[in-house]
């Protein structure tokens, strides 16, 4: 039965559930310190390091997608410094949608959080496209379809997270510090071989500004921005892991800065090394650029370059295992809560939510089987992630304003300046998609405006009040009516 009586807005009424509710849906506490959480953030995004981002080189060449890099490095390092203080401010599971639940309200938590789903259910999809790419590149017959590949990797990953998040995250430490050796390994194997004038082998084009350093001119760096995200995708959902953290209010800010640090150091040494030694042009194609790279200066018999290969498929591995964790648990979050089918929040004796990991993997099977175009879903992801950008740097910025005295675990270094400067650029790169992709970016923003309307005439009249989120919220109303 729906309540009439409303703790923390009038715009939404809330649903009477028992006292078992929350029971079975529980999260493992502790499993996670700040080296494990710092281990998931370069896991959610090290596969961009080994594939996807050097497809932004046939948009902008090197200069454009240099010049996209810069200014998305800036973007994340700024929301990530956002992050930190409201993980360690308000840590739930619900994360983005939580903060924005705290600051906007029901309908800008929604948003947000539908936001991030979207980016998160279909990133895997894009990488298991990738993994399909390094897998017939290690030899992988014609006569089996790829789509077996995608297959295994959604069958064998979930079920590794449904099994317990203590093993999974170790297990994904492992993968991921096998990747971070492979991007060593390749750094030391080419640097000696780096060569600047590979980087601009892409023929200018008569586009406005057109020159050797931005071949396709200036409107090249606009459409590079979407493959410059793909360097650093999906690091903000660190603090998705918060209730199952040792210390959220501790951990989190150091495990999300020390993640993007090391993301942005390996991000610019491939977009320097990979073209700098196997030129832009061929790059600018391929599907498993640092073991083609290897092998165009070592030979097509290169140990180096098989080692790569397969640690690489490591890092697509690490990406899509981790990646899996973060749209379960921003699902499982929104359901809890009410503003999804509250099923899908159900977990296991193992504390694990079996729906949240299992429905979002079946529908990015689908799209990966079905459209095997990882440039594409890349798009759609991206699309989603620069929403929720825009809605967790003007979250930051409203909770600095209204809740000054909120007592916060830490502090992002100057404020609301720089989640401003973080929300101008996300601003930028949602603008950026329709330049990009222009169907793909409709199809996600029609996706997400039906997910708004099943708000809007639903699910804001059956929300859960004793869930993390909305107690965060009615508090924050509670305290604001008492002052």
């Amino acid at each position: 039965m729906a309540l009439k009586h409303n703790p923390s807005s009038k715009h939404v009424d809330y649903t009477k559930v028992d006292t078992s509710y929350l029971e079975h849906r529980q999260l493992k506490k502790g499993a996670a310190g700040w080296i494990l959480l710092a281990g998931l953030g370069v896991a959610y995004v090290i596969s961009g390091d080994f594939s996807g981002w050097n497809l932004g080189l046939a948009e902008g060449g090197w200069g454009g997608l240099l010049i996209a890099f810069v200014l998305m490095g800036i973007m994340y390092t700024c929301m990530v410094f956002g992050l930190a203080e409201l993980s360690s401010t308000l840590p739930t599971a619900g994360a983005g949608y939580g903060f924005a639940r705290r600051a906007l309200g029901p309908l800008g938590g929604f948003a947000t959080g539908m936001a991030i789903l979207i980016e998160y259910a279909v990133a895997p999809a894009a990488i298991a496209t990738f993994i399909g790419g390094y897998v017939r590149a290690l030899g992988l017959p014609e006569s089996i379809p790829i789509w077996l590949v995608y297959l295994v990797c959604y069958a064998l990953f979930i079920g590794i997270h449904i099994f317990g998040v203590g093993e999974a995250l170790k297990l994904m430490f492992v993968i991921t510090a096998v990747a971070l050796i492979a991007l060593i390994t390749f750094v030391v194997a080419m640097v000696p071989h780096f060569q600047s004038a590979n980087l601009f082998d892409i023929a200018p084009t008569d586009a406005a500004g057109a020159s050797e350093f931005l071949p396709f001119g200036n409107a090249g760096i606009l459409a590079a921005l979407v493959f410059g995200i793909w360097f650093f995708l999906a690091v903000e959902g660190v603090p998705l892991a918060a209730e199952e953290s040792a210390d959220p209010k501790r951990d989190m800010p150091r495990g999300i800065i020390t993640a993007v640090l090391i993301l942005v150091c390996s991000g610019a040494a491939m977009l320097i090394l990979v073209p700098g030694t196997a030129g832009a042009d061929a790059m600018s194609v391929s599907d498993n650029p640092l073991p083609e790279a290897l092998r165009h200066v070592y030979g097509q018999n290169s140990a180096v370059a098989a080692f790569v290969n397969w640690a690489g498929l490591f890092g697509l591995v690490a990406s899509f295992f981790s990646i899996v964790f973060a749209y379960s648990r921003q699902l499982f979050a929104l359901s809890r809560a009410g503003y999804l089918p509250k099923a899908l929040s159900l977990t296991t004796k193992r504390k694990t939510p079996y729906l949240a990991l299992i429905v979002p993997g079946t529908i990015g099977f689908a799209l990966a089987a079905i459209l095997q175009n990882g440039g594409l879903l890349i798009n759609i992801a991206v699309f989603g992630a620069t929403v929720s950008y825009v809605l967790l740097n003007l979250s930051h910025i409203v909770l600095r304003f209204r809740e000054p005295d909120l007592k916060r675990g830490y502090r992002t270094p100057g404020g609301v300046v720089t989640t401003s400067i973080a929300l101008v650029l996300a601003i930028v790169a949602v603008v950026a998609t329709f330049f990009v992709d222009i169907l793909a970016a409709g199809i996600t923003a029609g996706i997400f405006l039906l997910a708004i309307a099943y708000f809007w005439f639903y699910s804001r009249h059956h929300l859960v009040a004793s869930a993390p989120e909305e107690e965060f919220a009615a508090l924050a109303k509670a305290e604001a009516e008492l002052n």
